[in-house]
């Protein structure tokens, strides 16, 4: 079975989706398109700008959404038995599985990204990578810091990445060295996605999800928060919304696609983040770029 995975933020590049809108009036109209509804020529940044001006997050986030999404669009062969993505990416699986139509996406991972922007700005915070522990340790340790710090991607086993207030991040970083990790350091990220920091970005979300309209899907989404397989357009709507301050539980999505049958990943956008990460969760998968 073919398992279609979508990638989050961070892998961007610059050049991202030119090919793209090159190849195909169809994939050309998509990227105008995108311009229209986000009320600036984001195809000009990611054609040609720097590294810089693609982290700014109204940037990064629409254009690694647009990049996946309109790859999948120009997949002759796209019929995908499952779907998930990292954080971010579950917006484009949600398109490539028709659950949400691709304008209405697009309004919301924009929406998504400026929230984000506004609640990190409100309180300093940050993320922090731990390599070398169990789960269940590092969440121990998270629990024993005073100050919010919290498990925010399982990214596969012995990789997560723990997200929070500054002072509460570092104090856990110290822990988590002391307790055996390999690393425990913290990432350039401008706050602490997936965290309790986030539920202003929620609230400001959720009124926004409430208010588009989630088809029934082609093939289940396995999601961040639930890791399992879900076709209801309710139950898929309201796991979007827990999803910004609920981790990221990508180890467990993908043990549960691998339990379900998937034997083939193809990873769909910029990057190959994902298939290093699902190779790492269960050795025998294939994976592929589309």
């Amino acid at each position: 079975m073919k398992a279609y995975i979508f990638p989050g933020q961070g892998a961007q590049f610059t050049g991202m989706g030119k090919d793209l809108y090159e190849g195909s009036e169809a994939s050309k109209a998509l990227f105008e398109q995108a311009n229209d509804i986000l009320g600036f020529r984001i195809t000009d940044i990611m054609f040609e700008g720097s590294a810089e001006d693609l982290k700014q997050t109204k940037v990064t986030q629409p254009a690694i959404f647009l990049h996946s999404v309109i790859l999948a669009k120009s997949l002759n062969d796209f019929k995908p038995d499952m779907v998930a993505g990292h954080s971010l990416g579950e917006f484009s699986a949600l398109v490539a599985n028709g659950t949400l139509a691709f304008e209405d996406a697009l309004k919301l991972v924009s929406a998504r990204a400026i929230a984000m922007q506004e609640a990190c700005e409100a309180e300093p915070s940050t993320m922090a990578a731990v390599l070398g522990l169990e789960d269940a340790k590092v969440e121990e340790l998270c629990a024993q810091v005073d100050g919010i710090v919290v498990p925010a991607n399982y990214n596969c086993p012995g990789q997560l990445v723990i997200s929070g207030a500054i002072p509460a991040v570092e104090q856990a970083c110290e822990l988590m060295k002391e307790a055996g990790a390999k690393r425990a350091l913290l990432l350039p990220v401008g706050g602490a996605f997936h965290s309790p920091l986030m539920k202003p970005a929620e609230e400001k979300l959720a009124a926004a999800i409430n208010a588009t309209n989630f088809q029934e899907p082609i093939c289940p989404v396995y999601q961040n928060v639930s890791t399992t397989p879900i076709s209801d357009p309710a139950v898929i709507q309201s796991n979007l919304i827990k999803q910004l301050t609920a981790p990221v539980k990508w180890t467990q999505s993908v043990q549960n696609m691998v339990a379900d049958g998937a034997t083939n990943f193809i990873e769909v956008g910029p990057g190959k983040v994902l298939q290093g990460l699902v190779k790492k969760i269960h050795r025998e998968a294939e994976t592929q770029s589309a």
